[in-house]
């Protein structure tokens, strides 16, 4: 809250606010988002799938999963030519020629025996760099260029050994002097306690601080935490190992043993090789010893500089991984944001947050709920999506002119009793206002008065409700069509659409009339909307509308005094029933014994009274004789929209239901 500083009338200071998020801000505004989850939810995805595309698309001016991939698919074309792995290895090779060529040139006019004899070891030198370099080891040179040219080898291999496992080593360790080693060798001796005693468990915050109080010039990204710094050299060690399975044969054997005889002559083989184990140990997740892919262009990379680059190549691939969600259990909180940052920047990490906020917003905001893991829309989201569907409907049925859609607002679902009741979740009824407040008098009765006054504070319980009796109407059941069919066919999400249009339509605008889902595939269901909302079409072979009858007749049974009306969505002929113990069967193409149980299922339902409208949404003859033959034996008719208009249909067909039987 911005503004000049005042003083109030009992001497309290205005200033900017500074205590968190402003209080006042707006919420945040989730409509768009909803909106779109429920265009995909309607287009026949499940929820998940539905809230998995909306953090792919991105939204609010964001970009999404999809865009952030991307851009790290970039950076990791532009890592796998960073330079090829055996830099190091080269430069060795390049020194030890230019050591041996010198010393040659120095030993060629001596006329002495000795420099003879000195020819002749150089001559017997091993042909591998690594064998070269260990036999010269106690050489005695006469050229002082070829021994500068072998010190700058012990030089560069000391320092390239070191940064493969700690970053920038190589420039911290340039003209090192006795002293710079030995606080090296200290570094990697109180770092190797320092990580068993966090696997241990037994490491402390003041240990933690302590080391890198001495030894923190080794580390200049500076880690706050034992876990930022164990995490950062067990990545880096893995990658090592990453790095040296990607070279030859021969270049591993090579580089591997100068990098041994560099340990050794250190003094720190058997630390470093302690080390490792330890944070091996810490972090068993890391990809250790894997063979992966490595850089390979121009230039040679050192031996440091290829591990860095190999790493950065697995953080790259790591995280466009995350950022595909393709696996199973994936989640947002799997993204590394600080891998993310520093791949792509801050805007890129920025981007990630705001998808994790709209993710959390539409929990928080109850648009859904979580259960055993579990994504689900809640009643608020599924009220709002019904009404989504049916607003389209509408919006059809005003452009193509049919129907006289009679919508006015039927307020509480029934006439007055006289009487009330507690409040209930999804309650419509008008609230019973003199009985809510003395609850609330009643509740509070005994607590102490404050300032001679008594403050009556109305809790959940203490609502009641008008109690209404409901008005006779029409009982509805849609049976809805679930064989994976209807998904080949593209005709899938029309279906759920048009079931949640109308039980919005009935639930909302008609309440004094019933309504029930009921899906079927190899069985039928009843369907709740939440359910409806998250489902998708069955796998299962198999359209056992005789089962779906059989619930209907069901329902219908319920609801004697209303008017029954069932109307089926399908695409094929019935090609499953229920055996006489329960048990579905399916075969194709359709049994008798199929079609006859399903008849006569008809004719049960067309005995309780109702009639059976069928929307046929596929034109093939037999599912046209078919239903033709069925809506005859049950007073129906038949319809064959197309998909697009399949919901315009049915809402159309059941207005006109309402408004012939207003007319009797």
């Amino acid at each position: 809250m911005a503004g000049g500083r005042g003083r109030g009338p009992k001497g309290y200071r205005y200033g900017r606010w500074a205590g968190g998020p402003d209080p006042l801000a707006p919420p945040y505004d989730l409509g768009n988002a909803v909106d779109e989850i429920g265009d995909s939810v309607l287009g026949g995805s499940g929820v998940r799938e539905a809230l998995r595309e909306l953090m792919r698309r991105g939204a609010e001016g964001r970009r999404g999963l999809d865009e952030l991939r991307r851009a790290v698919r970039d950076r990791l074309r532009k890592a796998r030519t960073a330079g090829r792995m055996d830099g190091t290895l080269q430069e060795v090779r390049e020194l030890l020629d230019r050591a041996v060529e010198a010393e040659r040139r120095e030993l060629f006019p001596d006329p002495d025996d000795m420099a003879r004899l000195k020819e002749a070891e150089l001559d017997a030198l091993p042909d591998d760099t690594a064998g070269a370099v260990r036999s010269l080891k106690e050489y005695d040179w006469r050229s002082a260029e070829a021994r500068q040219a072998y010190e700058q080898i012990q030089d560069l291999l000391r320092r390239e050994v070191l940064d493969s496992s700690f970053a920038s080593m190589k420039q911290a360790l340039e003209n090192s002097s006795p002293e710079d080693m030995q606080a090296v060798k200290d570094m990697v001796a109180d770092l190797s306690r320092l990580v068993d005693a966090h696997n241990r468990g037994e490491d402390t915050d003041q240990q933690f601080a302590d080391f890198m109080e001495q030894h923190g010039q080794f580390f200049p990204d500076q880690p706050e935490t034992v876990e930022e710094l164990i995490d950062s050299l067990a990545r880096r060690a893995a990658a090592q190992e990453r790095m040296m399975a990607g070279l030859s044969s021969e270049q591993r054997a090579e580089l591997g043993e100068l990098m041994a005889q560099t340990m050794e002559d250190m003094g720190l083989a058997s630390e470093m090789a302690h080390l490792s184990d330890a944070l091996r140990q810490a972090r068993p997740d890391l990809p250790w010893g894997q063979r992966g892919q490595v850089p390979d262009g121009e230039p040679s990379l050192g031996l440091g500089d290829a591990t860095s680059a190999v790493a950065e190549l697995a953080d790259l691939e790591a995280l466009s991984n995350q950022l595909s969600q393709g696996y199973a259990g994936a989640s947002l909180a799997d993204v590394d944001e600080e891998l993310l940052e520093r791949a792509l920047g801050r805007s890129a990490a920025d981007d990630l947050a705001a998808l994790r906020q709209l993710e959390r917003e539409l929990e928080r905001q109850g648009y859904l709920n979580r259960t055993d893991g579990k994504l689900e829309l809640s009643p608020k989201a599924v009220r709002r999506l019904g009404a989504t569907a049916l607003r389209r409907v509408f919006a059809r049925l005003d452009a193509t002119g049919r129907g006289e859609h009679d919508v006015a607002d039927a307020g509480a679902a029934g006439e007055l009793t006289g009487s009330s009741r507690e409040w209930r979740f999804g309650d419509e009824q008008p609230l019973d206002v003199v009985r809510t407040v003395k609850n609330a008098v009643l509740r509070t009765a005994h607590e102490p008065r404050r300032d001679g006054q008594r403050r009556v504070r109305i809790a959940v319980d203490d609502f009641e409700v008008v109690e209404t009796e409901r008005r006779t109407g029409a009982a509805v059941a849609l049976l809805v069509d679930l064989s994976y069919s209807m998904a080949l066919r593209g005709t899938w999400g029309a279906a759920k659409s048009t079931a949640m249009a109308l039980h919005s339509l009935v639930t909302t605008k008609f309440p004094q009339d019933a309504i029930e889902i009921i899906g079927f595939s190899s069985t039928a269901q009843v369907l709740r909307p939440e359910t409806l909302a998250e489902l998708s079409v069955d796998t299962l072979q198999g359209t056992n509308l005789q089962h779906g009858l059989m619930l209907a007749r069901r329902f219908l049974a319920k609801h004697r005094d209303a008017e029954p009306v069932v109307l089926v969505v399908t695409d094929g002929e019935p090609t499953a029933h229920l055996e006489d113990d329960g048990t579905p069967f399916f075969c194709w193409p359709p049994m008798p014994e199929t079609i006859a149980r399903t008849v006569a299922e008809v004719e049960r339902v067309a005995r309780s009274g109702a009639t059976v409208n069928v929307f046929a949404l596929d034109p093939d003859p037999g599912l046209v004789h078919f239903v033709h033959d069925l809506t005859q034996r049950a007073g129906g008719r038949v319809f064959q929209p197309d998909a697009d208009r399949l919901g315009e249909y049915v809402v159309a067909d059941y207005l006109r239901t309402r408004r012939g039987r207003r007319a009797r």
